[in-house]
């Protein structure tokens, strides 16, 4: 199986169908993706969206975000998402690996990104990957309702 991994450029009627086909695999509690939406989030210069292509259908987005502290430029890996039917067929690892690519060509120090304990084959592959495991804790808290 043949991966291919671009970055979107524009929020055609392919990526956007693309993009709200997946997103709610990754969030039942996502709002509903729409050309709006998407273009905002192609046109921030903070972020990249990525997308998974085989065969020329749409199984995989990743966005990455590259962000200045006072510490260093950082990157953050964030929505990441394979069709369930495409899991398992090296579309994460190619999405990871671009994104981490794209990050050091950028200059960030980092990449980081989350996942939760209950996601053992993707928690397995970012080891597999070189991501480490940190002794933190995430916290969150809603701004909206």
């Amino acid at each position: 199986m043949s991966v291919e991994v671009v970055v979107v450029q524009e929020a055609n009627d392919e990526v956007v169908g693309g993009l709200a086909r997946l997103l709610p695999q990754l969030s039942g509690t996502a709002g509903v993706l729409d050309h709006q939406t998407a273009r905002r989030l192609l046109d921030s210069g903070a972020t990249t969206v990525l997308l998974a292509r085989v065969g020329g259908e749409v199984v995989g987005m990743l966005t990455l975000v590259v962000y200045p502290l006072l510490s260093g430029l950082r990157a953050r890996i964030e929505d990441v998402v394979v069709d369930e039917a495409a899991r398992g067929h090296g579309v994460g690892a190619a999405l990871t690996e671009e994104a981490v690519r794209l990050a050091e060509a950028a200059g960030a120090r980092t990449v980081d990104l989350t996942s939760r304990p209950s996601r053992e084959a993707a928690n397995r592959l970012y080891e597999r990957l070189g991501f480490e495991a940190r002794d933190s804790r995430v916290y969150r808290r809603s701004l909206n309702g």
